[in-house]
């Protein structure tokens, strides 16, 4: 038995000579495809340009799905024609984004869009926090048209897992804002 205690006791002590570090924090590595824009062929009474990874679903009342298939989420677009009720459509808008401060952490204030050559005017607000929808934004001629856009991911949100994918979509989506035209003003 004496044997035995001196043979672990030595293995042991050999073996406690490495001094023990701790490892490095790992960071997730995500790589997005580049972006290559081009203009949606829309029989809808607005166009914009999207990524070409994504898909579009075309859905009843001029609305539609963008969806990501590799980043699990859409981007839903829904219009509505002005009928004298802008000011109903733009509280309609904005009560959607704050429905989601009872999980949200912040929202944050919306960054303004104006370009009166193809008159556009819109906001786009960013819901940071475990919220349903991440980004949405809502465009509008002031006269005729009416688009909103909410980003959503097919999954129980986790907001610092699915950060980098949405800074990645929010570039899309200023970009359809960007490139948004309304047909009957072309």
């Amino acid at each position: 038995m004496r044997k035995f205690f001196l043979l672990a006791s030595a293995i042991f002590l050999i073996s406690c000579n490495e001094e023990i570090l701790p490892k490095p924090k790992a960071y997730l590595s995500l790589e997005y495809p580049s972006k290559r824009y081009s203009k949606m062929p829309l029989q809808k009474p607005y166009s914009f340009e999207t990524t070409q990874i994504t898909q579009s679903k075309n859905l009843q009342k001029n609305w539609m799905k963008i969806e990501y298939p590799t980043l699990k989420a859409s981007v839903d677009i829904t219009y509505r024609p002005i009928e004298g009720n802008l000011r109903e459509l733009l509280m309609e808008s904005e009560k959607l984004v704050f429905e989601h401060a009872i999980k949200a952490d912040q929202i944050t204030a919306p960054v303004e869009y104006v370009n009166p050559n193809t008159k556009v005017y819109g906001s786009l607000y960013q819901i940071l926090g475990d919220a349903a929808s991440q980004v949405q934004f809502h465009a509008t001629d002031s006269s005729k048209h009416f688009l909103k856009g909410s980003l959503f991911f097919y999954t129980k949100p986790n907001y610092d897992s699915i950060l980098p994918a949405v800074e990645y979509i929010k570039k899309d989506m200023i970009h359809m804002m960007e490139t948004l035209e309304w047909k009957d003003n072309q």
